[in-house]
């Protein structure tokens, strides 16, 4: 039976990963997200309007994939990728990007922020 990994080493391959970023629209690669990070920024802030206007059903589906997904770093990496300023700090941030980068989906969105808490560029 081989030996688990170790978290840090699977944090580094993860982060690594990570920043090499999504691939380009042309390349023919094989879908590696699921769920809302693959959504584009326009939709999540549309979600945000619904959620101003006191719908917060579909911001709410958001929130929870980036849970899930900083809860996931944070296993594999062993650290805190937020650095304790919390999810809706990173829900705003990732706010802001959307509303500057439209075009964008979701999951960049997040990681910027997590970046740039982390020093990753």
């Amino acid at each position: 039976m081989q030996a688990p990994a170790r978290p840090a080493a699977c944090g580094a391959l993860l982060i690594a990963a990570l920043l090499s970023g999504p691939a380009s629209a042309d390349e023919k690669t094989p879908q590696t997200l699921w769920g809302y990070g693959v959504r584009a920024c326009a939709d999540y802030v549309a979600a945000c309007v619904q959620d101003d206007a006191g719908d917060p059903a579909e911001l709410q589906r958001y929130e929870d994939w980036l849970t899930g997904f900083i809860s996931g770093l944070n296993l594999a990496t062993g650290e805190d990728m937020l650095g304790g300023s919390g999810i809706e700090s990173a829900m705003r941030r990732t706010r802001a990007f959307c509303e500057r980068k439209p075009e964008q989906d979701f999951f960049n969105a997040s990681m910027d922020f997590v970046r740039a808490l982390n020093d990753l560029d």
